[in-house]
């Protein structure tokens, strides 16, 4: 856990000490406002799921800081235009120096919007639908882990269904971004949402 400067316990993922002040204005405020919050919105969930495939193998925080470079470049995450991209515009996204010019997840993101264009459920209802019980939170960051049977059944449906980029993993880090689940640690100011059992 941190103690920051303005008194308020934070996980200790957001360090002041290694960060520039923009930097970690940018991390606390998304730590603070957004991080574990439930999002059930579908629109905001694919946007969601598509930062978090770019992540991979990067730092959160090079994301943050291209997001809206990302939502300029992929049209708000708009699923039907996304899914309707042609070789033009993968182009474009390829030669677009605010966001990550990674051939395979730009093509990932292309083929996750097809995928979510072809569901024939919602897009929230499906992921929410590997939600685990509410649980008390964890202590500390030790006690967080990085994949859990759900983020596995999760990647596994989603690959199913056409989806790329989302393994375990990543599928994690989504139920905790979006609020499936709760690892914000037990000493952390940020309110819990969801009742723990």
């Amino acid at each position: 856990m941190t103690v920051e400067d303005d008194g308020r316990i934070r996980c200790g993922w957001i360090d002041q000490t290694r960060l520039t002040p923009d930097d970690f204005v940018l991390y606390r405020d998304y730590h603070d406002t957004e991080w574990g919050q439930p999002l059930r919105n579908s629109a905001a969930l694919f946007e969601r799921i598509s930062l978090e495939a770019f992540q991979s193998g990067l730092s959160w925080l090079i994301i943050l800081r291209k997001r809206e470079n990302f939502r300029r470049a992929f049209h708000g995450f708009d699923v039907e235009r996304i899914a309707r991209y042609t070789k033009r515009d993968f182009d474009r996204l390829m030669a677009d120096t605010g966001i990550v010019r990674n051939r395979l997840k730009i093509e990932a993101t292309i083929a996750n919007a097809r995928a979510v264009a072809d569901l024939d459920v919602d897009l929230a209802e499906l992921l929410w639908s590997f939600a685990p019980p509410p649980r008390p939170r964890p202590a500390d960051l030790s006690h967080v882990p990085a994949v859990t049977p759900e983020s596995t059944a999760m990647a596994k449906e989603l690959k199913r269904r056409g989806f790329r980029f989302v393994g375990p993993t990543t599928a994690y880090a989504l139920m905790q971004a979006t609020g499936m689940v709760d690892d914000h640690i037990a000493d952390c100011w940020v309110p819990a949402i969801r009742a723990a059992s």
